[in-house]
């Protein structure tokens, strides 16, 4: 009885410790599948159907790669991503690198309050109402609450995601040729099948998530020897994030692509499932929509108000007060006000927008993916925790694949 008591008690313990580390991978994983993203799978099932799902196999494997490597970082140096690239890449690097990262983050920001206005218009609500009650909730929760509060709330919204599950099993798919599609893939040369496979596996790894992983892990204050868990994290949030992704071709594909119906963003997509699927499903669509905007709208302006604070040796961290971390929660603030601010601009041009924030993170992601591997191989900063040999192949490989894919998205005309 002593030694089953014992065994319980460890059990109990592991599954403690679990729980106390999930979190930054989860979150960060999650928020990739923002309005960006949705909008990128939603067109590919409509014009695509099944075709391009056997793509997030490798979409998954290249996610937990990067996050892994952003979160060994973060418990072994104890540091953010901005702080190691100011201590080893000088003052120059730092401020190009963070001159990219703040533009391309407040575009994107932009366009999570533009998602956030667009999904509530599909219940009737005006973005003159939706987008400031959301920006108060987004600064509000960050600034008068602390780390764990602010985590498990950001962890509660990321479950929402399962809405384009339901929706996605609501289409009554034919399993058996989902799975012959991805077992089996017919793959085309033609210019629109490359470039949404391109523009698929691109829009899943972007700069900002690797920046709020690793200064997450760092303000959670996770120990090295809960490592192990923190890995369990992050391959849980990248396995949620492409799954969610599955569901999403899996519903615009059944419903929309033998329609014939085309569509541009998931707006259109939650309003093209009506007709075709009722208002059930078309709303759960808009729900997802919303809570994905929702949750990148916190994650954003978190992440640069943490890489401009560690870029330039401030405090930061949620626990801090303004007097505390003056500039991070004034940029946190500063953020919001802007992103949601422009979105209230009644000719402010979105689409444009939109597509200098995509342009913006493909030009800044090859550089975040080199320095991030000069960082993990260093042992002055890393010790014993720098990748093996095999590690780094599979990276470098990893990482090569990734940075071609994103500069054939930027400049498809060299390609196409």
């Amino acid at each position: 009885m002593k030694l089953l008591e014992r065994v319980r008690n460890l059990k109990g313990a592991r599954l403690i410790a679990i729980l106390s580390v999930i979190g930054p991978g989860f979150i960060a994983g999650n928020a990739g599948n923002d309005a960006g993203g949705i909008a990128t799978y939603s067109i590919v099932g409509a014009r695509e159907g099944y075709g391009l799902l056997w793509p997030l196999l490798l979409v998954t494997f290249a996610l937990a790669v990067i996050q892994e490597m952003s979160s060994r970082m973060g418990v072994v140096t104890g540091k953010g991503f901005g702080d190691l690239v100011r201590e080893q890449f000088g003052i120059r690097v730092t401020l190009a690198v963070m001159a990219l990262f703040v533009f391309a983050n407040l575009t994107v920001t932009i366009a999570e309050f533009a998602g956030i206005a667009a999904s509530m218009e599909l219940f009737g609500v005006t973005k003159y109402v939706s987008v400031p009650v959301s920006a108060f909730i987004v600064w509000l929760v960050v600034v008068k609450g602390n780390f764990k509060q602010v985590e498990r709330f950001l962890i509660a919204i990321s479950l929402i995601y399962l809405t384009y599950v339901i929706s996605g099993v609501m289409s009554n798919p034919p399993w058996k040729e989902v799975a012959r599609q991805i077992a089996l893939p017919h793959i085309r040369m033609d210019k629109d099948y490359l470039l949404l496979f391109i523009t698929m596996v691109g829009t899943t790894i972007t700069p900002y998530m690797q920046f709020y992983l690793q200064s997450a892990v760092v303000d959670k204050g996770v120990r090295l020897e809960d490592y192990r868990f923190v890995k369990l994290d992050v391959y849980a949030g990248s396995i949620m994030t492409v799954f969610i992704a599955f569901f999403i071709v899996l519903a615009t594909g059944t419903i929309l692509h033998p329609a014939g119906v085309v569509v541009d963003s998931a707006e259109d997509a939650a309003r093209a499932l009506e007709p075709l699927a009722g208002n059930f499903a078309s709303h759960l669509f808009a729900v997802g929509l919303l809570n994905a905007s929702f949750l990148a709208a916190f994650v954003l302006p978190l992440a640069t108000a943490y890489g401009l604070s560690e870029a330039f040796g401030w405090e930061s961290g949620i626990n801090k007060t303004f007097r505390e971390a003056p500039q991070f929660l004034g940029f946190y603030t500063a953020f919001i006000m802007i992103g949601a601010g422009i979105i209230l601009v009644p000719t402010v041009p979105l689409i444009s927008i939109m597509f200098i924030s995509q342009t913006i993170n493909g030009i800044l992601l090859p550089f975040v993916l080199i320095i991030m591997l000069k960082l993990v191989n260093n042992r002055e900063i890393m010790g014993e925790y720098v990748n093996s040999k095999r590690m780094n192949i599979v990276t470098w490989i990893t990482v090569a694949i990734l940075i071609l894919l994103t500069v054939m998205l930027g400049v498809p005309s060299f390609v196409f």
